[in-house]
């Protein structure tokens, strides 16, 4: 894997900049917002006009969407703790998991990984199994992909207790063998700075053996240590790896701060809500022992509600090539935030045509560079594919 990005300083003058103007528009007044903060070449920044399709209605909190072979896409919905199959239009059940699934407020269903060449797919959920808590399961699918088959536990222990900032997201590494899973604290102040809680971090796993990455920074540790890449997180909601193998975070803030962060082997995010679960603290506290990891981009205050994220890839999608799309929640739009060689802030932007939506929830790219996106109103939500015209 490559991580050659490792530098730590941003201005936070240009990140408050963009997040003001992203955060002080309502979504239903507000047209395309686009900012160059260190170019001051907003043509750069523009969005091209944008086609958003309906794939498939009637979807209750579907929290991620991945594609499969064939055209299909694989929806997970966290309250219904079902993976359903969608093509052309049409969803069927593929797996029902709510005899595995714990469900409580944030916690459920979550986050899908799929590797279609080995018909593998893992879900990361909440379990009763020993106690409440949070795992990842893997499964093997038939050839038709109708039903998933030999389940095996590959990550179990990532710590809940209400059901809040359960995570939880997964990512198959393009360059390794690893399933990058990012978790939530369980709004448990402790939990974030505790190597050897799971609660709050980034790990990394073997996809198949479910052990500790052998360059994991603390790889040879006998507790559980030995999963973590980085630690000092409050909820990671969005995992993406870019065009030059760095990985990033995209993680939900307290009432101020939601992150994009760059993550480094070892880093410390510097989220540590102590005595108890003091929010009011900052989200990078950098009155922390060591070294605190600056986030890449900062919404401010208030928050969007980040959540998933994806890097935008292909020409079509002309000057949002590179960018890295982030769903909002309570924004209810997309971000198109562009950085740097070196991981700094240069533009966003924030489409109109993705602020007519309600809560957005998972962004994911399909093979053909279109952009996949869940929304989370609850009752009738969606799956929409949004493409350059």
């Amino acid at each position: 894997m490559r991580h050659h990005l490792r530098t730590t300083s941003l201005s936070l003058s240009v990140a408050a900049l963009v997040a003001g103007l992203l955060t002080g528009l309502s979504p239903s007044t507000a047209g395309d917002v686009s900012v160059a903060p260190k170019t001051g070449d907003r043509a750069s920044a523009q969005a091209p006009r944008l086609r958003v399709r309906t794939v498939v209605r009637r979807l209750d909190h579907p929290w991620d969407v991945q594609q499969a072979p064939g055209g299909r896409l694989l929806v997970s919905e966290r309250d219904r703790a079902r993976i359903s199959v969608v093509r052309k239009g049409k969803r069927r059940t593929l797996a029902d998991l709510s005899r595995l699934v714990w469900v409580s407020g944030e916690t459920g269903l979550m986050s899908l990984a799929v590797d279609p060449a080995r018909r593998t797919v893992w879900a990361c959920h909440g379990s009763t199994e020993g106690g409440n808590h949070v795992q990842v399961s893997r499964w093997r699918a038939d050839k038709k992909w109708k039903r998933l088959g030999h389940r095996r536990t590959v990550l179990t222990g990532l710590p809940s207790s209400s059901g809040r900032h359960g995570g939880c997201r997964l990512l198959l590494d393009r360059d390794s063998d690893a399933l990058v899973v990012g978790t939530g604290d369980a709004a448990i102040g402790t939990n974030p700075r505790d190597l050897d809680s799971l609660g709050g971090k980034t790990l990394r796993v073997h996809r198949r053996t479910g052990e500790p990455m052998a360059d994991n920074p603390y790889a040879d540790a006998t507790t559980a240590r030995r999963f973590v890449w980085t630690y000092g997180h409050r909820n990671v909601q969005g995992l993406a790896q870019r065009a030059d193998g760095s990985l990033w975070s995209v993680e939900q803030g307290s009432y101020r701060d939601d992150e994009v962060n760059l993550l480094v082997p070892g880093g410390d995010y510097g989220w540590n809500p102590v005595p108890g679960y003091d929010e009011s603290v900052p989200m990078t506290d950098q009155s922390l022992p060591g070294e605190q990891q600056e986030a890449r981009w900062s919404s401010g205050d208030p928050t969007l509600a980040t959540s998933g994220g994806a890097w935008v890839s292909g020409r079509q999608w002309g000057r949002l090539d590179g960018t890295l799309a982030v769903a909002a929640l309570k924004a209810s739009r997309i971000v198109f935030l562009r950085f740097d060689a070196q991981g700094s802030l240069v533009s966003a932007t924030s489409p109109k045509a993705l602020q007519k939506y309600g809560r957005l929830r998972s962004v994911t790219s399909a093979r053909n560079g279109d952009l996949l996106v869940t929304t989370d109103n609850g009752g009738d939500d969606r799956v929409l594919r949004v493409s350059p015209r």
